[in-house]
């Protein structure tokens, strides 16, 4: 009998085809034959194509949380010291395609799409958890500035997307945060 896929693996698999294709072109069958394996599989590990399609964007969620990471250091008094820590890392052009597909998902749920529709809120809800841990002050106060911070950053990102990075870049510059080249 051939290899066996793990999980791990066909996640990984459907993680490379959002990022090539879009999230709206990844399909079981696309998946399969792009793993080389049957779309049976895929089923096993993914019963849905909203289980499928949860998974990816929670792993691209993961992915960046560990990168921005090292960013914050400290608690940022406010929205403001949370952009200034995270946009030279968020600036990079390595995280254009993880908000491209993040603003594609985005766009689909304000289509109506499903699973989009469902999914992006709980997206949008854990990134604004994800901010709050990092903000100092009350609960109210912390999730307050989460949300002007995810606000902000999530505007600069789509400018960055539609705009290109000088024109974000700007902007940033104007609320105080700069992208250090590197």
């Amino acid at each position: 009998m051939g290899h066996k896929h793990t999980k791990d693996e066909i996640l990984d698999g459907a993680l490379a085809a959002a990022f090539d294709d879009g999230l709206s072109q990844l399909t079981f069958g696309r998946l399969a034959k792009r793993l080389g394996i049957s779309d049976r599989i895929v089923v096993y590990y993914f019963p849905s194509k909203d289980d499928l399609i949860g998974e990816v964007l929670a792993a691209v969620g993961a992915e960046l949380q560990a990168a921005l990471a090292p960013a914050v250091t400290a608690p940022c008094g406010d929205h403001a010291g949370l952009l200034r820590a995270v946009w030279p890392v968020l600036a990079r052009t390595e995280s254009d395609p993880v908000f491209a597909l993040f603003f594609e998902a985005g766009g689909l749920a304000a289509a109506g799409c499903e699973p989009y529709a469902s999914l992006v809120p709980h997206l949008v809800d854990a990134w604004i958890q994800w901010a709050t841990g990092l903000i100092a002050g009350t609960p109210s106060y912390r999730r307050a500035e989460a949300e002007a911070a995810i606000a902000l950053i999530d505007g600069l990102l789509l400018m960055r997307q539609l705009g290109g990075p000088e024109v974000a870049d700007r902007a940033a510059r104007r609320f105080g945060a700069s992208a250090r080249r590197r």
